[in-house]
């Protein structure tokens, strides 16, 4: 970029309209005009990834996803669902580094590929067309500009894994993480159940599975093929296919798992309302 404006706030403070005082994520709009402030990372997006609650609520409403989309980011600057409150993260490529940028990938080269591990939701994002939709994946190809200050983290991407790969491992990078943590504290033979395998199920059956794998390990989700992926893939000694609203439903295939001794952990990834009682009772 030929010229940058100076001052801005680490914490990315100064691209919030409103309200006066919030952070980037708490705010109702953000601003997304150029040129960046020197302390910032410039990337041309070219695929966002939407959280799978997110994408779900938008699904529901039964208008087209990338028109929401459209007029969620024109009207707010970033990519939030008002209604779930989440957004999402996003691959591309980097465009331009600020000379007082300190970031993650302070140090990059233009033209590097990577992906935003801050949320969506306080990302400012200039959208400029969006090119297609996946369902399956939650994921949207566009043209779009977003920055980041150095505070949000970012990652380089790895040359051989695909794009769609990399961004629906790293959007829940956290959840096998933190299951590693939860299960190394749990005894000899515990039983773990988790609900849902979408993508935060899967990985951190595979993180359980490897970090202990004297545990028993449980999958419950709505849809058989994911239970079957699951059990085939050697992340899941048993499953069920069950829908989680039903909670007393939920706890009866447990009790008969654990012959009536119950989780000794559960996890819950479900990305519907309402299946919060499930993981309590199991």
């Amino acid at each position: 970029m030929t010229s940058w404006r100076t001052g801005g706030c680490r914490l990315g403070s100064h691209r919030v309209v409103r309200p006066s005082g919030a952070l980037p994520q708490a705010a109702d709009v953000l601003d997304v005009s150029l040129p960046a402030w020197d302390n910032e990372l410039v990337i041309a997006v070219e695929r966002l990834n939407i959280d799978a609650a997110s994408f779900e609520q938008l699904l529901s409403i039964g208008e087209d996803v990338a028109l929401q989309v459209a007029a969620i980011v024109a009207a707010r600057g970033k990519m939030q669902n008002p209604v779930t409150g989440s957004g999402g993260m996003l691959l591309g490529r980097v465009v331009a580094i600020g000379p007082c940028y300190d970031g993650p990938i302070h140090g990059a080269a233009v033209g590097a590929r990577l992906a935003t591990l801050a949320s969506l939701t306080l990302t400012p994002l200039a959208l400029e067309r969006i090119d297609a939709v996946q369902p399956q994946n939650h994921q949207l190809e566009v043209v779009a500009t977003a920055i980041l200050p150095p505070s949000a983290p970012v990652s380089l991407l790895p040359d051989d894994l695909a794009d769609v790969l990399c961004l629906a491992v790293l959007d829940v990078c956290g959840a096998p993480a933190h299951t590693a943590r939860l299960v190394e504290r749990l005894p000899d033979g515990a039983s773990v159940v988790i609900i849902g395998t979408g993508k935060a199920g899967l990985l951190s059956l595979a993180a359980a599975r490897a970090t202990r794998p004297d545990l028993r390990l449980y999958a419950l989700d709505r849809y058989e093929a994911a239970i079957d992926d699951a059990i085939r893939a050697g992340l899941a000694d048993e499953g069920a296919a069950v829908d989680a609203t039903d909670a007393l439903a939920v706890r009866r295939v447990v009790e008969r798992w654990t012959d009536g001794h119950f989780a000794d952990l559960v996890l819950h990834m479900a990305s519907l309302p309402a299946t919060e009682m499930a993981a309590i009772v199991a």
